[in-house]
C-alpha cells in the first residue's frame, strides 16, 4: 500500500534563484512531486513544499541538505529570519497511509543521514524530540548559527543528536523532525514601525502568554511592520482567530492589518473554518461545498449501490486466508467508525438554539474528533505495513550480521502503531461520552455506538501491543510500553 508523506525543508537562501533552483533540481526523483516553492528576499530564505513515497521523500531531503551545503555559506548570509543551518528545517508531516511515529523513525533516519554524509549535525525537534527542551524550535535554534557556533563545544545543552558537537563552518547545522500540518502566516501592518510588530507578536504567540499553537515575531519585510507566525495546530486554534486577535491588539497601538499572506501551502479545512466563522452559515458541513461533494461521489464514498458497496471490499479483505490486514486493522477502522459517528452527532446539535451554549464545546468537540478520525483511517494501512515490515525483518535477519537490532526495529515499530490506535481511540470514547448531555437525546444511541465501537478499538489494539511485546527484548522499550498500557487499562 502506497505512503504519502510532506515534507517542507526550509534553506537560507531566498534572493539567489539559481541557487533555489540547484537545491530543488537536486530532491528531484521518481517518487517525490513538487507542490510549491517560496522565495522571501527580506527573510533571505526559501521554503520548498515536497510530497511523495515515505522511502523516496526521505533521500530528496537527504539530498537537498547536501546541495544546499555546497551553495550556502551561513557566515556570509544575512536576512530578518532567524537560521542555524543552510538547511535550516526539515520537517516530515504524515498525509495518507503513514502515522506521526512513522515520521519520527524518518526523521531520526533522515538525521543520521545527514550527518553521515554531509558532516552537518542535526538536531531533532517536534514529535522527534529526544528532550522536552527541544519540542520547540525557537530552543533548539537560539543564538542562531553565531550562538550555536560559539556553545555547541562547551555546553551540554547544545550537543547535537546526530554527530560530533561542532558545526559545519559554512552550513551550520540542520533541524529535522515530525509534526502536524503547519500553516505559515503572516500579516503586514499598515506601519514601517517593526517595534510595534514585535509587541503584537509577544501578545499573540502562546510562549508570553497568548494563543495555544501559535509561535510569532516581528519582523520589517517589504517596508511594512509585519507579524510572522507558525500555527501548530490549526483545528485547535484556527486562522480567523488567529487574525482578529493580531487585528485588535494592532488597534491598541493605532495600526490595522493591510494584507496576510500563506507562506507555502494551506490546508483546505482551514480555508472552510474561516469561511464558516466569517460567514456565520448555519449548519456548516465540508459536504456543503460543490467540489467536495463531487470529489465524495467520484470516489466511490456516496454510490448508487449503497453504503454496503461502499465497506464491503475491506469486510472482504479481513476474511480473506491472508496475514493482512489483521485484527490491527480492524481495531483501527472501529476506532475511525467511533470518531465518525461522534462527529456526525456533535455535527447535528451544532448550530441548533437548544444547543446553543454548547457551540464553543461542540465545535472543539469536532475539530478533535476530525484529527482523531483522519489518523485512525491511516493506521488501518500501517498496521498493515508493519506486520509486513517485520515478517521482512526476519528475513533479513537470516543473513544479515545485525539481524537482531532489524527485528527489534520492526517489532518496535509494530507495536507503536497499535499502541498510538488504543491511545485514539480512548480519547475518542471520552470525548463521546462527554457530548452525551450536550447534543439530541433522540442520537443518544449513536454515541452508544460510538463509545462501544471506540472501546473495542481499545481492546484490539491493546491485544496487538500485547503480542508484540512477547517477541521484544528490549527491556526497556518494553517496561516503557507497558506503564501505556496499564494507565489506558485504568
Amino acid at each position: 500500500m502506497s505512503t504519502l508523506v510532506e515534507c517542507v525543508p526550509n534553506f537560507s537562501e531566498g534572493r539567489d534563484k539559481a541557487r533555489v533552483d540547484a537545491i530543488v533540481a537536486a530532491m528531484k526523483m521518481d517518487g517525490v512531486y513538487l507542490l510549491d516553492r517560496e522565495m522571501d528576499a527580506d527573510h533571505n530564505r526559501c521554503v520548498i513544499t515536497l510530497v511523495g513515497d515515505r522511502e523516496a521523500i526521505q533521500e530528496a531531503a537527504i539530498r537537498g541538505v547536501g546541495k544546499a551545503a555546497e551553495l550556502i555559506d551561513l557566515t556570509k548570509h544575512r536576512g530578518a529570519h532567524p537560521r542555524m543551518g543552510a538547511a535550516d528545517v526539515v520537517p516530515f508531516i504524515p498525509i495518507e497511509g503513514v502515522t506521526i511515529e512513522a515520521c519520527v523513525a524518518m526523521a531520526r533516519h533522515v538525521g543520521a543521514e545527514i550527518w553521515k554524509r554531509h558532516q552537518i549535525p542535526v538536531y531533532l525537534y517536534e514529535a522527534a524530540a529526544t528532550s522536552p527542551e527541544r519540542l520547540n524550535l525557537e530552543n533548539i535554534r537560539r543564538g542562531q548559527f553565531e550562538g550555536i557556533r560559539e556553545e555547541i563545544g562547551t555546553n551540554p545543552a547544545r550537543k547535537p543528536d546526530f554527530g560530533e558537537a561542532r558545526v559545519h563552518p559554512t552550513a551550520g547545522a540542520t533541524v529535522v523532525g515530525a509534526r502536524k500540518a503547519l500553516i505559515a502566516y503572516n500579516v503586514f501592518l499598515n506601519t514601517p514601525d517593526v517595534d510595534i510588530a514585535k509587541k503584537v507578536a509577544k501578545a499573540v504567540r502562546f510562549s508570553s502568554g497568548g494563543l495555544r499553537y501559535v509561535k510569532g515575531a516581528g519582523f520589517l519585510v517589504r517596508g511594512l511592520a509585519q507579524v510572522s507566525m507558525n500555527l501548530t495546530d490549526f483545528e485547535q486554534t484556527p486562522i480567523h482567530r488567529v487574525f482578529e486577535f493580531v487585528k485588535r491588539e494592532a488597534a491598541r497601538y493605532g495600526v490595522a492589518p493591510v494584507s496576510s499572506e500563506i507562506v507555502g501551502l494551506i490546508p483546505k479545512k482551514a480555508l472552510e473554518m474561516a469561511a464558516e466563522w466569517f460567514l456565520q452559515v448555519e449548519n456548516f458541513d465540508s459536504s456543503l461545498i460543490l467540489e467536495n461533494r463531487l470529489i465524495s461521489v467520484m470516489e466511490g464514498k456516496t454510490v448508487a449501490g449503497g453504503l454496503r458497496a461502499g465497506v464491503e471490499p475491506f469486510v472482504e479483505q479481513l476474511a480473506a486466508p491472508t496475514a493482512t490486514p489483521g485484527g490491527g486493522s480492524a481495531a483501527a477502522a472501529s476506532g475511525a467508525m467511533a470518531a465518525g459517528l461522534a462527529t456526525m452527532v456533535a455535527s447535528m446539535s451544532r448550530g441548533k438554539k437548544a444547543y446553543v451554549q454548547y457551540q464553543r464545546e461542540l465545535s472543539d468537540a469536532i475539530g478533535r474528533l476530525t484529527q482523531l478520525r483522519e489518523e485512525l483511517k491511516a493506521a488501518i494501512d500501517a498496521d498493515a505495513e508493519s506486520y509486513n515490515a517485520v515478517m521482512k525483518a526476519y528475513k533479513q535477519a537470516k543473513t544479515s550480521a545485525d539481524g537482531d537490532a532489524v527485528i527489534t526495529a520492526a517489532l518496535r515499530q509494530a507495536t507503536a502503531v497499535p499502541l498510538s490506535v488504543a491511545e485514539r481511540a480512548r480519547e475518542v470514547a471520552e470525548i463521546a461520552k462527554k457530548l452525551i448531555p450536550m447534543t439530541n437525546p433522540n442520537m443518544k444511541s449513536d454515541l452508544t455506538t460510538s463509545v462501544a465501537l471506540a472501546r473495542a478499538a481499545v481492546e484490539g489494539a491493546m491485544a496487538n501491543v500485547e503480542i508484540n511485546l512477547e517477541s521484544l527484548k528490549d527491556e526497556a522499550f518494553v517496561a516503557e510500553v507497558r506503564n501505556k498500557t496499564g494507565a489506558l487499562r485504568g
